[in-house]
């Protein structure tokens, strides 16, 4: 009888032995994910020992707190793929970038090219206070100038919590929806892992990220999933194919 009472899986064991990443910040000393080199090389061999075989980081981009810009971003991707090879990592590794959604990202995308997941696949986040005045008119001008908006774990926006139709206003406006894949252990609160679920339920969801930083959402990989039906998550995350490397 006490069979019928599965217990849930842990989330690392739900990782394909070919998965690609396309949302992290392991690039050092660039943001707030890692902060040497050797952060960088723990946290790539953590993520190789789960599955993950091959990477597309993404540090932010963000006006007055990250100001990367495109040339420091490839450069330090150029050479954090030496060191790596150096330490017998030959796994693919390059580097996109996630942007915010404000006045400065659109005063970029229209003087130069953004660094994009693949082809014109473009990552992007809001704020966690609110979400852009003038949100639907960027996601507007950014698909005039020809890029897919990616929008970076929807499920953390705490202010649509309450107001599950801006979701489906997002999606019908031209955004993809990307799954932190901590969100489905509650690693960032009950309350987010449960609009994980519903938005997973709905089938909103089009790929998923690891937005791994530091080394305690790597432990969080060893936690149990909250879900109740696996059968969605299982299946966006196999749509994590369509950004491995040609």
């Amino acid at each position: 009888m006490f069979h019928l009472f599965k217990s849930k899986p842990v989330l690392k064991d739900l990782i394909p032995c070919n998965h690609v990443d396309m949302h992290s910040h392991l690039l050092h000393g660039i943001d707030d994910g890692a902060k040497t080199f050797e952060d960088s090389l723990m946290l790539v061999k953590a993520l190789e020992g789960f599955g993950f075989s091959q990477f597309i980081t993404t540090p932010h981009v963000m006006q007055h707190v990250w100001n990367n810009s495109a040339d420091q971003i490839k450069s330090r991707e150029a050479e954090t793929v030496l060191e790596l090879e150096k330490n017998q990592i030959t796994l693919p590794f390059r580097a996109a970038a996630e942007y915010m959604l404000d006045d400065n990202f659109v005063q970029l995308f229209q003087s130069e090219k953004l660094l994009t997941l693949k082809k014109k696949y473009v990552l992007v986040e809001m704020s966690y206070i609110n979400a852009p005045i003038q949100l639907y008119a960027i996601l507007f001008d950014l698909q005039v100038a020809g890029y897919i908006p990616v929008l970076a774990h929807p499920e953390r926006y705490l202010f649509y919590h309450h107001n599950f139709e801006e979701y489906l206003k997002l999606k019908k406006a031209g955004c993809l929806f990307q799954l932190n894949l901590l969100s489905v252990v509650g690693y960032y609160g009950e309350s987010i892992a449960k609009i994980a679920d519903k938005l997973l339920q709905k089938g909103l969801y089009d790929f998923v990220g690891s937005d791994v930083h530091h080394a305690n959402h790597i432990a969080a990989f060893k936690q149990k999933v909250k879900l109740k039906d696996l059968t969605p998550l299982k299946e966006v995350i196999v749509n994590n194919q369509f950004f491995g490397m040609e």
